[in-house]
Order: structure tokens, then C-alpha cells, then sequence
């Protein structure tokens, strides 16, 4: 939340935003504003587990409007060749950031199709149901652990609102009764109502997860807005590592190379 404020006190020092999360110690390796720009680091990590034999799998999450970059395509052709641990996870939405697949996608069938021209298994599901989603989920991380191969999993959702500010105009290429209609087959309301169904969930305990998730994004806007913004001198901090530590190469603009 801070570093969505701009704060110092957030995840990136309030110099990234919305597009820059990161937490290495909980391997989350990051939010990219560049649409696919996840995609070549996630086929990166994944090859330093295979050659440093350690188990384990990349998980890469990218949007409709993505799977049209060229950078995906390398990402995938390179992930097939080698054999890398990774599960890219397409959620397609239907508008990326303002656009139908159908307008922006020349092959509409299944875009988790195109994996097959790279040799790489693919699947694809819907966001209503939840233990179908996490059955193929694991179904791509055991081939991931184990066989060390990839897998393209798109899974069908959507978003109710713009992309972000920059697209305000959601219902200008869409119809409100598209958007009541997907409403009814919202999959937190889905899921709430199949653990009622089923016992597990009783109406009190549902709402008070509802009052303190509230809290909880209450107390994080607080810790928020208690920040302060960098100051300009702290512009270029956080760059280079050569810089941030004041090193000889540094000091004559050899920030990669000796002499």
C-alpha cells in the first residue's frame, strides 16, 4: 500500500508504484509496467533451478494484452529448447488494456494454443472453479518439479473495471449487461456460496473474514499515508548497486566493465 502511496516506507521505496513490487526473500521477483517484460526473467530463474539442480518451479503471470509481445515468443521458444521449469499462467480477461482479444489476437481459438509451436504442453480453464483451477495449477507445477518441462495455462477470467486510470472509458467498448452478466459468475461469489453449500462456511463466518480483511487494508493505508515521499536526491539511488556504493568504477562510468 505504501508503495502504491509513493511512500519511502514501501516495498520499492516509493519510486516504483503500482508497477514495481518486489520481494525477493519471498521470491516474488516482480511487477513490470512493460507488458511482457516478466516473461524472459521467469524463463531466467527457471533455468538457474535447472542448472543449479535445485527443485522446485517458476510460476510467470501475464495478461491477454501480453501474449502478443515478441519477448513472450523468445521467452517460450527458449523454455521448450532447454527444458525449463516454468509455468507461464495467461489470465485473459477478454480486453487487456482497452482492446478485445478479438481485435488483437489474429488467431482466437485458445491462446494458450501457441505453446504448441514451441513444443510445450498447454492447458486452459475458467475462474469458476476453484478446484478445477487448482487441479490443473498443480498439474503444471509437478511437470514443472519434476519433469522439468514447461507449460502455457490460460485461464479465462475478467475485470470490471479499466486497466488503470489511463483506461477510464471501460464501458465505451463494452456493454453494461456484459458486465452484470460476468458479475453472476463472479468467483468469489461462487466460492462463497459453494462453502455455504457445502458446511464449511457459515454466513458469521463470512462476514467477519469480510470485516477483518477491511481492517487489515484499513491499517495498511494508515501505515501508508504515515510515509514520506523520496526526496529528489534520492532519485538516482537504487539504479546501480556501483553507484549506491560509491565504487572506484563508479567514480569513472564503469559501472559493468574494468578497465
Amino acid at each position: 500500500m505504501a508503495e502504491l502511496f509513493g511512500k519511502t516506507n514501501g516495498c520499492s521505496k516509493g519510486k516504483g508504484g503500482m508497477f514495481s513490487f518486489y520481494h525477493p526473500l519471498g521470491n516474488h521477483w516482480g511487477c513490470h509496467a512493460t507488458a511482457a517484460g516478466q516473461t524472459p526473467l521467469a524463463a531466467g530463474l527457471a533455468f538457474a533451478l535447472k542448472q543449479r539442480e535445485i527443485a522446485g518451479a517458476v510460476v510467470c503471470f501475464l495478461g491477454d494484452g501480453a501474449v502478443n509481445q515478441g519477448v513472450y515468443h523468445e521467452s517460450l521458444n527458449l523454455a521448450g529448447l532447454f527444458g525449463l521449469p516454468v509455468v507461464y499462467l495467461i489470465e485473459n480477461n477478454g480486453y487487456a488494456m482497452g482492446m478485445s482479444v478479438s481485435r488483437s489476437s489474429r488467431f482466437k481459438e485458445c491462446l494458450a494454443r501457441r505453446a504448441e509451436g514451441y513444443d510445450i504442453d498447454w492447458d486452459r480453464c475458467g475462474d469458476g472453479d476453484i478446484y478445477q483451477l487448482r487441479a490443473k495449477v498443480w498439474t503444471a507445477l509437478e511437470r514443472a518439479r519434476r519433469e522439468r518441462r514447461p507449460t502455457v495455462l490460460e485461464v479465462e477470467t475478467y475485470r470490471y473495471y479499466g486497466f488503470t486510470v489511463a483506461d477510464a472509458n471501460a464501458k465505451k467498448y463494452r456493454t453494461v449487461d456484459e458486465i452484470e452478466e460476468r458479475k453472476k459468475r463472479d468467483p468469489l461469489r461462487l466460492w462463497r456460496q459453494h462453502l455455504l453449500a457445502e458446511g464449511i462456511l457459515s454466513e458469521a463466518a463470512a462476514e467477519e473474514i469480510d470485516l477483518r480483511a477491511k481492517d487489515e487494508a484499513s491499517e495498511a493505508a494508515k501505515f501508508a499515508e504515515a510515509g514520506e515521499a523520496p526526496t529528489v536526491a534520492e532519485i538516482v539511488r537504487d539504479v546501480y548497486w556501483e553507484s549506491d556504493h560509491d565504487t572506484e568504477a563508479s567514480r569513472i562510468g564503469r559501472h559493468f566493465f574494468g578497465e
